[in-house]
């Protein structure tokens, strides 16, 4: 069997968290090594345990799941983070998003999609609910940019964006097309300012809604 794939959980339910628990315990590759009843301990946690995926509720006391993911991508970036929660609101799966979350997953999915996620977390991939997906595209195309107002994205650029589209990790869009995961990570910080967003699932919502690339 491959390595366990180490998970914090982080609600301020117990009783959630122990239904959580016990179905993630039932995937042979998942092992939940601390649980978290607040923001704030979440941080601890991770500072302690440095997991594979720490997975979070938004509403939590002492500090947020928003403000726990902000401060994991400033300091801890090689931790997934996937955010599971009741709320849909187009305000929190923006500010989710923006955060660096690479997952949003309602708690109304099904175990089996839940474990899915922290899998493709884990491998780098995004992870959304398809309820989610469809709120990001609406947003994203309610204020796509006209032509002119974003700044042309080069061939590689798009090749490494359509890749990304496709669910790749940095190091494996490297091994395809020949260049170094630091490599595409550039040239992806390069394409979330022409497209002016704040994350490579914006990037890759902007430019299929500008037509840039196609994602299957």
């Amino acid at each position: 069997m491959s390595e366990q794939i180490r998970v914090l959980l982080a609600d301020d339910h117990a009783v959630v968290r122990a239904g959580i628990c016990q179905f993630l315990e039932q995937a042979p590759d998942i092992q939940v090594i601390a649980e978290a009843g607040d923001g704030e301990m979440a941080r601890n946690l991770i500072e302690e345990h440095k997991p594979d995926v720490a997975v979070l509720d938004i509403q939590m006391p002492e500090a947020t799941g928003i403000e726990v993911t902000r401060w994991v991508r400033a300091n801890y970036r090689e931790v997934g983070v996937l955010v599971l929660t009741a709320y849909d609101d187009d305000p929190y799966v923006m500010a989710v998003l923006q955060a660096g979350a690479n997952g949003y997953v309602l708690k109304t999915a099904a175990p089996t999609d839940i474990v899915q996620a922290i899998r493709d977390v884990n491998e780098g991939k995004s992870a959304l609910d398809p309820r989610i997906t469809h709120k990001l595209m609406a947003h994203i195309a309610g204020r796509s940019l006209p032509e002119a107002e974003y700044e042309s994205l080069t061939e590689r650029e798009l090749e490494v964006l359509s890749l990304a589209g496709k669910g790749f990790t940095n190091k494996a869009i490297g091994v395809q097309l020949g260049i170094s995961d630091r490599t595409v990570q550039g040239h992806l910080a390069k394409t979330y300012s022409k497209l002016q967003v704040n994350s490579r699932t914006e990037a890759v919502m902007r430019a299929v809604s500008l037509d840039l690339i196609a994602v299957e």
